[in-house]
């Protein structure tokens, strides 16, 4: 598989450059999650970076990853299909009855 060193800003992981795997089109993965353990036995805390551009390169678009503190809150891919997570307004939804 190919990889490229890619910089991280913001975070515990501010100003180093990792080896990431590239995926089938050549770019690197939109997230990428860091399991940090818990000192004290715990579950371990997840650090997430955002991939977002850092400019045009010779040839190719560059990627550099940014610390996003908020955590996941997209929860994933937003399919046309997917109902909303809240019904708007406080109405109950006609499945409901």
């Amino acid at each position: 598989m190919k990889s490229e060193d890619t910089p991280f800003e913001g975070g515990p992981m501010d100003g180093r450059v990792l080896p990431v795997l590239l995926g089938i089109t050549g770019h690197p993965p939109k997230t990428y999650r860091i399991p940090v353990p818990d000192p004290h036995g715990g579950p371990p805390t997840v650090l997430i970076y955002r991939r977002v551009s850092r400019g045009q390169g010779r040839f190719t678009q560059r990627w550099k990853y940014v610390h996003d503190p908020a955590g996941d809150q997209g929860g994933g891919p937003r399919w046309p299909w997917r109902r909303p997570d809240a019904t708007p307004g406080g109405k109950p939804d006609d499945a409901d009855g």
